[in-house]
């Protein structure tokens, strides 16, 4: 038995090149674990478009929203690990939710990196009425007045929220937390004065800072924006700050390797077209061009500083 077992094993191993380089076989499925529309969404389908063009097979987005992105996460995980389902997704399945919630059906750290896509600016801007017209002038006042500026975000553990928190962890300042349903009440409660501020997406919130609806006072990133070239970084106030979010395309645990190389060069090559480099910065992302193991490193340190993030503040998902 032992014979025929390694026998078996051999030959597996041996058709896995040819596997490799006869895939995709059939359709690939790009599950989106958010609602249709978004950005997200949206770089997924020309991502697909992109792949069906270079494999020659149909590529399916299909949105399974739900639980900040657990329920698609999970029914990736779960499928069979032959490269012909993957998930494309913005971090919180990845590096954020087995420290919100504690407990997840699926294992985060056990995908396996493809690519990291695209990268875009988290953007700190204020309701005008806000007595503050620079960003050291906003941590100045915050430290003098402890708890009176508050903060919108779309709920509890997302991108918003954490990056506000790391902002007043590190700037040594305490403003108060008010929760949303969502992106749109949030930015809608930051134009009205509800809250003083919101950790916006920087696409999202761009407009309104050329309208003078908002007033931009620092990006996340550890570059100042192109398209906002005045707005410092605020690592530029608070050395060593970063608040990001990011696109990557990972597949389920056992992906042969061969496959996941093979997937990594072709979204490498996508990433690099000039259509595609187009599209990115009218969404105000930037580019990524970075691939199974380094991807891999990255997603370990994201999960960590978040992870630590969420217990030292004592975050839960509601």
């Amino acid at each position: 038995m032992r014979v025929r077992f390694l026998a078996l094993l051999a030959c597996a191993l041996c058709a896995l090149p040819a596997f490799a380089q006869d895939y995709p076989t059939k359709p690939i499925n790009i599950i989106v674990p958010l609602s249709a529309g978004g950005g997200t969404d949206l770089l997924a389908r020309v991502l697909a478009v992109k792949l069906r063009e270079k494999f020659g097979q149909p590529v399916v987005v299909e949105n399974r929203p739900g639980a900040a992105g657990n329920i698609g996460a999970d029914a990736v995980f779960k499928s069979v690990p032959d490269g012909h389902t993957l998930l494309f997704t913005q971090p919180g399945p990845l590096v954020v939710n087995k420290a919100l919630y504690g407990k997840l059906a699926f294992e985060p750290e056990e995908f396996v990196p493809i690519a990291l896509m695209s990268q875009q600016d988290i953007l700190l801007a204020v309701n005008p009425a806000v007595p503050a017209a620079t960003l050291p002038l906003l941590i100045a006042y915050a430290r003098s007045n402890p708890a009176k500026l508050n903060f919108g975000s779309s709920g509890a553990g997302s991108a918003p929220h954490l990056a506000a928190e790391l902002f007043n962890a590190m700037a040594g300042v305490k403003m108060v937390h008010v929760p949303y349903k969502g992106s749109a009440e949030s930015q809608t409660a930051t134009l009205a004065g509800t809250v003083d501020l919101t950790f916006f997406a920087f696409s999202s919130a761009l407009r309104h800072v050329k309208a003078g609806k908002l007033r931009a006072l620092g990006v996340g990133g550890v570059r100042r924006n192109p398209q906002l070239p005045d707005v410092p970084s605020i690592s530029e106030a608070v050395p060593g700050y970063s608040a990001t979010s990011w696109t990557a395309l990972v597949a389920p645990p056992g992906t042969p390797s061969a496959v996941a190389s093979k997937l990594a060069r072709a979204v490498s090559e996508i990433g690099r077209l000039p259509d595609v480099q187009k599209r990115l910065v009218e969404a105000g992302d930037e580019s990524l061009d970075v691939t199974l193991a380094p991807m891999g490193a990255f997603l370990r340190e994201e999960s960590q500083r978040w992870g630590t993030l969420i217990r030292s503040v004592g975050i839960t998902a509601q």
